[in-house]
C-alpha cells in the first residue's frame, strides 16, 4: 500500500513528465513552423512560435475533431483567421495525424502545395475555410455559429442533440482593425451566440511595427459592448492551466460569444527577434533559428525534427476521434430511429440535395401580370422554392422590404428563435456576406444574401473568397442599375457588371424579366460549384408574351435567340441583357420597316453562355454575321468578345444621375431610337 509521501512523489514525477512532454510538443510546433518558414525563405514564423501554447490546449485537450475523417458534420469547427500563421495550423493537422505528411510541411507555399501561404478550403484536409485577408475568417466562423443554432433548433429533440458543437477560432490583432470583425462581432453578440470562442492573440506587432502606432483601442471593452463574454488572461500565453480554465469559462458560458485575450510574444524565444515586426513577416535566418533553437533546448542542426514521443501523445487524437464520431454515429442511429422523417431532412439538409419537386411551386407568369419589376418576380420565386426547400434561409442587410427578399412563412432568427430562416443582417453589408460563406461552408444550409448591387462594393472581399472556395451562395442584388432613379449616381451601379464577370467561378445573371427571372433562380439552385449572383430590377418591366418568342428556359444556356429576323439570314444582331431587352425587342420591328433584318439574342449570363458548345455558340451568334450590336446599362469594358471590333454597343461611360428612370435612360441614350440608329449605321458600314 502506498503511502501519502509516495503518492506525492509519483505525483510530482508524473507532473514533471507531463510539463516536459507539453513543452516538447510545443517546441515541436514552433520549430516544425521555424523550418518550414526558412526553407521556403517566405512566410510568417513569430505568431505560430508565440501561439503554439494556446493552440496545444485547445486541440488536445477541447478540439473536437476526427483526423481520419475531416469533414465529419458534429466536429468543432476551427478557423485561424489570422492566416498568416498558417504553418501553425500545418504543425497542428500533421501532429494529430491529419493526410498531411512532413513532407508537405517541407514543401510549405511552394507550386501545388498541400501547404499553401495561407490555408485554403479544399487544398489542405482539416481546413475549415479560406484565410488571409484579414477579418474575413472571423466573419467566417460567426456564420458558422449561426448555422450551429439553427440547424440545433431545427433537428435536435429532448435527449437527440445530434448537432452540437463548438466554433473556435484565432485572430490577431490585424482581425480586430478590420472593420469586418466590428461587423460580426457586433451581431454574433446581438444573437447571444454561445458556442463561439476565439482567442485574441494580442502581440502588439504588425508589419509596420508595433501596435500602438495605430491601434490603442481598448479590445476588452469593445467586446463586451457587443455583449461577448471577456476574459483577459494577460501574460500568460505559456501558462496552460491558465489557458485551459478560461476555455473552460468559455465553454460554460451559454448567452454570449466568448473572447479570450492572450498578450503574447511574437517570435517567441528569438534571442534577436522576438517581439520585432521582423518576426512577423519574414524568415528567422539560419543563425537566429540556431540560436531559437537553443533557446529551447533543441537539437540546433536537425531540421524539421519530431521527437517520436511527440507523435505518440498527439496522434492519440486520432483514437479520440474514431471514438468521437462513434459515440455521434450512435446518436444519430437512435434519433433516426425515433425521429425518421427528421432524419431524412437532415441527411437531405447536409448533402445538399435538391428536393424533386423543388421547383414545383414556381409560378408561371403571363404578359397580363405585367409590368413587373423582376425583384417582385424574384421575390415570387424565392417564396415559391423556399416552401419545398426547408434549408433555404439568408437575408439582407437591412434591405428586405426593397430586396422583396423576406421568406414569408418564417420568422427572423433572433436570440431564442434561432430555428427562423429569415435574418436581419442590419446595415453590415462585408459581415452579411462574410457570414453567409460561413453558413455555407458549415453545411446544412443554401445561403443567400441580398442588398442593393452599387452595395456590393462593402462586400467585394466576401464575394471574392466565396467565389474561390466554390461556395453555392447565391447573392440577391437589386436596384441594378440607373434604372432605380432618383436615388442618383451614389446608389446607381456602372463598372459592377463588368467586375463580377471578371471574377472567376462567379455566375452573374441578369435576367430581362419575369420568365427569365424563374429560370435564374432555377438556375442558380442547381449551381452547387460556386456562387451565383442575381441582378434584379427596381423599375418594372414588361413581362415578355411568349408565343412567338423563344423560351425563357434559355436562359440556362446564358444566351439565347430571343426573336428570330425575318429572313435567311440576319443584317445585324441585337444583343442586351436585363432591362434593356424590351428596348431591342421593340427595335426588331422598326428595322424591319426600313428593310433590315434583325435578331434579337438576350444574354443574361456571359459565364453560362461560354460554357456551351461552340456549335450552340455559333448557332446564336452566327460568326459570319459581323455587324453586333450590345445595349447594356453599364460599362462596355468585355462586350467586344461577343460584338467583336465590327460591333459597337450602348453603355455606360459616366455615374448616372438623380432622376426618374425613365430620363435617366432616355439622356444615356437607352431608347429605341438609338438602338435603332445604331444598328443603321452597322449595317451600313
Amino acid at each position: 500500500m502506498e503511502t501519502n509521501t509516495s503518492l506525492e512523489r509519483k505525483t510530482r514525477r508524473n507532473r514533471k513528465a507531463q510539463d516536459y512532454l507539453d513543452t516538447l510538443c510545443i517546441n515541436t510546433i514552433r520549430t516544425l513552423a521555424m523550418d518550414a518558414v526558412q526553407k521556403a525563405d517566405s512566410g510568417h514564423p513569430g505568431t505560430p512560435m508565440a501561439l503554439a501554447p494556446a493552440a496545444y490546449v485547445l486541440w488536445t485537450k477541447f478540439l473536437r475533431y476526427n483526423p481520419a475523417n475531416p469533414q465529419w458534420f458534429n466536429r468543432d469547427r476551427f478557423i485561424l483567421s489570422a492566416g498568416h500563421a498558417s504553418m501553425l495550423q500545418y504543425a497542428l493537422l500533421f501532429l494529430t495525424g491529419y493526410d498531411l505528411t512532413l513532407d508537405d510541411l517541407k514543401n510549405f507555399r511552394q507550386w501545388g502545395s498541400r501547404t499553401p501561404g495561407h490555408p485554403e478550403y479544399t487544398r489542405t484536409p482539416g481546413v475549415d475555410t479560406t484565410t488571409g485577408p484579414l477579418g474575413q475568417g472571423f466573419m467566417n466562423a460567426v456564420g458558422m455559429a449561426i448555422a450551429e443554432a439553427h440547424l440545433a433548433a431545427v433537428f435536435n429533440r429532448p435527449g437527440h442533440d445530434i448537432v452540437d458543437h463548438y466554433t473556435y477560432a484565432i485572430c490577431s490583432d490585424g482581425d480586430l482593425m478590420e472593420g469586418a470583425s466590428h461587423e460580426a462581432a457586433s451581431i454574433a453578440g446581438h444573437l447571444k451566440l454561445g458556442k463561439i470562442i476565439f482567442l485574441y492573440d494580442d502581440n502588439h506587432i504588425s508589419i509596420e511595427g508595433k501596435t500602438e502606432l495605430t491601434f490603442t483601442d481598448d479590445v476588452a471593452r469593445r467586446f463586451e459592448g457587443y455583449h461577448w463574454h471577456v476574459q483577459n488572461l494577460g501574460e500568460k500565453a505559456n501558462d496552460l492551466a491558465a489557458i485551459t480554465r478560461a476555455l473552460r469559462r468559455a465553454q460554460q458560458e451559454k448567452d454570449r460569444p466568448s473572447l479570450i485575450i492572450i498578450r503574447t510574444h511574437i517570435g517567441y524565444g528569438a534571442p534577436h527577434m522576438q517581439d520585432t515586426k521582423e518576426a512577423h513577416g519574414q524568415a528567422l535566418g539560419e543563425e537566429e533559428v540556431k540560436l531559437t533553437k537553443r533557446a529551447y533546448g533543441w537539437p540546433e542542426d536537425e531540421h524539421f525534427y519530431v521527437p517520436q514521443e511527440v507523435l505518440n501523445h498527439m496522434r492519440q487524437a486520432k483514437d479520440r476521434g474514431r471514438e468521437l464520431e462513434a459515440a455521434w454515429n450512435q446518436r444519430f442511429g437512435d434519433y433516426k430511429a425515433q425521429h425518421a422523417d427528421l432524419a431524412r431532412l437532415f441527411a437531405a439538409s447536409l448533402h445538399g440535395d435538391l428536393p424533386a419537386d423543388w421547383a414545383g411551386d414556381i409560378p408561371e407568369f403571363q404578359a397580363d401580370q405585367g409590368p413587373m419589376a423582376t425583384r417582385d418576380a424574384g421575390s415570387k420565386v424565392l417564396n415559391a422554392i423556399a416552401r419545398r426547400v426547408p434549408w433555404l434561409m439568408g437575408g439582407s442587410g437591412d434591405l428586405s422590404p426593397s430586396t422583396k427578399t423576406l421568406i414569408e412563412d418564417s420568422g427572423y432568427l433572433e436570440a431564442g428563435q434561432y430555428q427562423n430562416r429569415n435574418i436581419a443582417w442590419g446595415v453590415r453589408e462585408h459581415g452579411m456576406c462574410g457570414c453567409t460563406s460561413g453558413l455555407a461552408l458549415h453545411g446544412g444550409i443554401r445561403p443567400y444574401a441580398a442588398t442593393f448591387f452599387i452595395f456590393t462594393d462593402y462586400a467585394r472581399p466576401s464575394i471574392r473568397l466565396a467565389a474561390m472556395m466554390g461556395l453555392p451562395v447565391i447573392y440577391l442584388m437589386t436596384h441594378d442599375s440607373i434604372g432605380l432613379g432618383e436615388d442618383g449616381p451614389t446608389h446607381q451601379p456602372v463598372e459592377h457588371l463588368a467586375s463580377f464577370r471578371a471574377l472567376p467561378h462567379l455566375c452573374v445573371i441578369r435576367p430581362a424579366d419575369a420568365h427569365e427571372t424563374a429560370w435564374a433562380w432555377r438556375a442558380a439552385m442547381r449551381r452547387n460549384q460556386g456562387p451565383t449572383m442575381l441582378l434584379l430590377t427596381r423599375q418594372k418591366v414588361p413581362i415578355f408574351d411568349r408565343t412567338n418568342l423563344g423560351s425563357a428556359e434559355g436562359l440556362l444556356q446564358g444566351a439565347y435567340i430571343l426573336s428570330r429576323e425575318q429572313a435567311d439570314r440576319p443584317d445585324v444582331i441585337l444583343i442586351a441583357s436585363g432591362s434593356e431587352v424590351q428596348l431591342i425587342l421593340q427595335a426588331q420591328p422598326e428595322l424591319e420597316k426600313q428593310g433590315i433584318h434583325a435578331r434579337i439574342v438576350s444574354m443574361p449570363s456571359w459565364e453560362l453562355f461560354d460554357q456551351q458548345d461552340q456549335s450552340y455558340r455559333d448557332e446564336v451568334l452566327p460568326p459570319e454575321v459581323t455587324a453586333r450590336l450590345a445595349v447594356e446599362a453599364g460599362a462596355a469594358l468585355g462586350w467586344c468578345q461577343y460584338v467583336t471590333d465590327h460591333g459597337d454597343t450602348i453603355t455606360l461611360h459616366e455615374f448616372g444621375a438623380s432622376a426618374p428612370a425613365k430620363v435617366v435612360f432616355q439622356h444615356y441614350g437607352f431608347t429605341v431610337e438609338n438602338v435603332v440608329d445604331h444598328a443603321k449605321t452597322l449595317v451600313q458600314r
